[in-house]
C-alpha cells in the first residue's frame, strides 16, 4: 500500500516546504495506522512548483484557478488519501476585496469538499485555519490567553472565511465524508521569498528584506506582541495533524498550534544581534492604521493544550527562528552576519 496526496497551494513557499518534508520523511503513518510509502504528491497551484520538486517523479503537479480546476474534474483526483488544503486568499487581500475572500476561502473549501463527498474516499482533511480566527472587540474582549475552548471572534472577512472553513471541514466529517483535522496557524515567520497582501506580511519582510540590504517598513508600534510560529514548525504541525489517531486528535474543533509570543521591538533587536545595525537602520517605523487594526486585534498569548499532548512545541526563541532562516536562505542575505556555530 501506498499514499497519493493533495496539497493545494502546493507551489507557495508553505506548500512547497510541506512537500518536500513529507518526501524527505520517509513512510507516513497516516491517521495513527501503521506507516505507508508516499507513491505520489499532487500539487495544485496558479504557478508551477519549484525546479527541485518538478524533478521529483513522485511530484504532480496541476495548474490554475482551484475552483476551476475542481469545475473541470481536475481535481482533487482518484484514490486521494490526504489532503492538506492550503489554498487561500491572505488576510490583507481578503479585507479588500471581499469577493475575492469568498471564492478563495468559501467557495473552494465547500466545493473541494463536495468533490471529495463524490469520490466516496473519506481521505484525511488537514485545513489550514488561522489564529486569526480570534479577534479583539470592545463587545467581546479577548482574555488574556487563548484556549483550544476559547470562542472565536473574529473582527475581519478573513478570519470570518477562515472560521466558516472549520465548521465546513467538521460537518463533512461528522457526516463521513472526510477524516478532517482544523489546523490553526499562527503566523510564519521568517517567510522567504517575495511580500504578499497579508497584514501580517511585514513580520517577515522587517527581517527579511534588511538582510538582503534593502530597506523595510514595519507599520505597527514597536511593543506590538505577536504569536508566532517558524516555517519548520508549522509544517511539523501540519504533518501531526495528519498523523495523529482519531483517539489522539479527539473533537472536531480546531487545534490551536503552539506560539513563541515576542513583539515587534524584540525582533527588531534579534535581528541587530545578528546583522547589527546595518540592518536595524533599514527599518522604517512608519504607523499604518489599517494594518495595525487587523494584527493588534490578533491574539499574542495561546496555551495549546491539544497541540502539547500531540507532541507539538512552541519555538525555543525567536534569535532561534531567524538563525535557521539565514542558514536556509544563504542566497537571500546579503549583509554580514553572525551566527554561533549549530549544536
Amino acid at each position: 500500500m501506498s499514499l497519493n496526496i493533495l496539497i493545494t497551494g502546493g507551489c507557495g513557499f508553505l506548500g512547497a516546504r510541506l512537500a518536500r518534508t513529507l518526501l524527505a520523511g520517509g513512510p507516513l503513518a497516516l491517521d495513527g495506522a501503521a506507516p505507508q510509502a508516499i507513491a505520489q504528491i499532487t500539487l495544485a497551484d496558479r504557478v508551477p512548483p519549484p525546479a527541485d520538486l518538478q524533478a521529483d517523479a513522485r511530484v504532480r503537479f496541476v495548474g490554475g484557478d482551484l475552483n476551476e480546476l475542481i469545475d473541470n474534474a481536475q481535481l482533487p483526483g482518484a484514490d486521494i488519501d490526504l489532503v492538506f488544503h492550503l489554498a487561500a486568499a491572505v488576510s490583507g487581500d481578503c479585507e479588500a476585496d471581499l469577493d475575492l475572500g469568498l471564492r478563495s476561502n468559501i467557495d473552494a473549501t465547500r466545493a473541494l469538499l463536495q468533490a471529495l463527498r463524490r469520490s466516496g474516499q473519506t481521505p484525511v482533511f488537514v485545513f489550514s485555519s488561522s489564529v486569526a480566527v480570534f479577534g479583539n472587540s470592545p463587545e467581546q474582549p479577548l482574555p488574556a490567553t487563548i484556549e483550544d475552548t476559547t470562542l472565536p471572534t473574529p473582527q475581519n472577512s478573513y478570519g470570518i472565511q477562515k472560521f466558516i472553513g472549520e465548521q465546513l471541514v467538521a460537518d463533512f466529517t461528522r457526516k463521513g465524508f472526510v477524516r478532517g483535522r482544523n489546523v490553526r496557524l499562527m503566523t510564519v515567520s521568517v517567510r522567504p521569498g517575495r511580500p504578499n497582501g497579508a497584514a501580517s506580511s511585514f513580520l517577515s519582510g522587517m527581517l527579511r528584506e534588511p538582510l538582503a540590504g534593502q530597506r523595510a517598513v514595519c507599520p505597527v508600534p514597536p511593543d506590538t506582541a505577536v504569536a508566532l510560529a517558524s516555517p519548520a514548525n508549522t509544517v511539523a504541525g501540519l504533518i501531526r495533524a495528519a498523523t495523529a489517531s482519531p483517539t489522539q486528535w479527539g473533537a472536531r474543533t480546531a487545534v490551536n498550534l503552539p506560539a513563541l509570543t515576542t513583539t515587534v521591538r524584540e525582533m527588531a533587536q534579534a535581528l541587530e544581534r545578528i546583522a547589527g545595525t546595518a540592518a536595524t537602520d533599514l527599518i522604517d517605523w512608519q504607523p499604518d492604521a489599517g494594518i495595525a487594526a487587523i494584527v493588534t486585534n490578533w491574539p499574542s498569548r495561546i496555551h495549546a493544550a491539544r497541540a502539547e499532548g500531540l507532541g507539538l512545541s512552541a519555538d525555543a526563541s525567536f534569535d532561534a527562528i531567524l538563525r535557521d532562516y539565514v542558514r536556509d536562505n544563504p542566497q537571500a542575505v546579503t549583509l554580514p552576519v553572525n551566527l554561533p556555530m549549530k549544536a
